[in-house]
Order: C-alpha cells, then structure tokens, then sequence
C-alpha cells in the first residue's frame, strides 16, 4: 500500500450555528492523504488531479456556506423544493435566530453540534466516491491556523460579489495586527479582536425592518438568489460600508485615527488564512 499526501491543500472558509455564540466564522486549513496501489504511471494519483478534483469538491461543498447542526434541539429545517431552504432556532420559546437563502448556501451536518470529527467524515465519504478504484481511501486533516497573537471569528455577506462571497452568512477565523507609529500595538489588537469576537459585520443599507422585536433583520437580492438572516442584535456590529477585508481594514484605521489624531495607524486585517489586506492613515 502506498500513500500520497498534500498539505495546505485549501482553506474550507465558512460559518456555523451555534446556540450560544451565534453565527460563528471559521477558517480549516485542509491536509489531504490518499492510500492505495500505484497505477500504470507509477502514481497513487497525479498530484495536478489531487487539486483538480478533491480541491473542487472541497470548494464547492462546504466552503463559503453557513453549517448548521441539524440534530440541535430547538432547530428547524424546512426545504419547501430543492432550491430553498428555511432555518429556525427557539430556546425557552423565543425565537434565537432564523435564516432563509438558496439551498446551496447551507451545508447540514446531522450531529447536534458543528465539529471537525463529523465534518471530516461527511467529507471524506464525499471525496471517497470522486476517486479512481486504486485509491482505497481519502483521509482528510482540518486544522484551525496556530495563531500566537491576538484574532477574532467574523461572519458577513457580500451581496455585490459575483461568486460565493454573496451568501449572507460565510466567515472567518482572522489575525489582526496594528501598528501605531510603526511599532506593533498588542493592546490594541487584543481590544479590536475582543470588540469583533464571534461578530457578524452589517452593511448598512443591508439592515431591514424585522418583525421579531428581539432580532435584526438583514436581508438582500444577489445574484444567487434571496438572502435573509435574523441575529442577536449583541452579536451584530454595522458598518457604514460593504464588509469587504479591504473596507474592514479601512473602518478599523479610520477608528483608530479619530481617536488618536496625532498617531499614525497601519491595520493588516486578514480574510481567514495568509490573505488580507493593509490601510494606513
């Protein structure tokens, strides 16, 4: 038996419900082995198909979806076709949260928690069945980045982006680094990273009136389709602009410098793992 591994194969980028901290952004980093016999061509599997095929099935699975535990007391699932779906949450009868968008947007794992083991396994059966007969199984690693510093899990929705980035509901696990007269602001960091801990980020205009009293309704019409969510107002935090990492970077600078005038401020906000972006003022 021969074995083929590639690390850092991708980075599965999304959000998942949990009934405590609500709309939570993730980043996993994604290790792929694959066991089996050599083929004609002395290969397991060429390494161009590993990422051809298995990257693609990733990407257009799971990533840039909000995961919903299915099995979660207190949570209901209604696909009135196969195109839509609607999602709600009640704890101590009240309504917690609710969710309606196109069916592709969500990924349902049938546990009554978001884990790596379980996501892992539904993944890996996917990926089992893409494979050619000398490939005798496909093991997956999904791993958080190993951050020293200080970070911070955001969701949000990009209603102009012509791909994925759309859906109301994806995230982030993010570093975030500051500088204050070019020299690193540790204490800063942590209180940014504290203020966007387990956050979704509204774009203004994208705020709706909500017929639930105790939830904020954000809402839009993107290419994909209707995107609607209903949140904690405590886990929400709105932005005057888009919520692009490059608009994120900006409002966090323009922050800063309105409070410290005199300082001079460079924030390098990242989108998940090893990408971002960088304003100064």
């Amino acid at each position: 038996m021969n074995r083929l591994f590639v690390d850092n194969l991708t980075v599965i980028d999304f959000s998942f419900f949990h009934p405590v901290r609500g709309i939570v952004g993730e980043s996993w980093i994604v290790d792929v082995e694959l066991n089996g016999i050599l083929n004609e061509e002395g290969m397991v599997f060429d390494f161009g198909h590993v990422k051809k095929l298995l990257k693609k099935a990733i990407d257009e699975g799971m990533d840039h979806t909000l995961v919903i535990p299915a099995n979660l007391p207190g949570l209901t699932i209604n696909e009135t076709d196969h195109e839509t779906i609607s999602i709600e949450y009640h704890h101590a009868d009240q309504l917690k949260f609710a969710y309606q968008s196109p069916r592709e947007a969500v990924f349902l794992i049938d546990s009554d928690k978001v884990s790596v083991d379980r996501a892992k396994l539904l993944l890996e059966e996917h990926l089992n069945n893409l494979v050619p007969a000398n490939v005798t199984q496909v093991k997956l690693n999904l791993r958080t980045e190993e951050i020293s510093s200080d970070f911070y899990h955001y969701s949000h929705g990009l209603k102009k982006h012509q791909g994925d980035c759309q859906r109301i509901c994806h995230g982030h696990r993010s570093r975030i680094e500051i500088y204050r007269n070019d020299k690193r602001d540790v204490e800063m960091e942590h209180e940014w990273a504290q203020r966007f801990t387990d956050i979704y980020l509204i774009t203004a205009e994208d705020q709706l009136e909500s017929e639930y009293p105790n939830l904020i309704h954000v809402g839009y019409e993107a290419e994909q389709g209707r995107f609607d969510v209903w949140l904690n107002p405590s886990q929400c935090y709105t932005l005057q602009t888009d919520s692009t990492v490059e608009l994120i970077a900006d409002h966090i600078a323009n922050e800063l410098k309105a409070e410290y005038p005199h300082d001079q401020w460079r924030v390098k906000a990242y989108e998940g793992v090893q990408k971002g972006a960088i304003a100064t003022l």
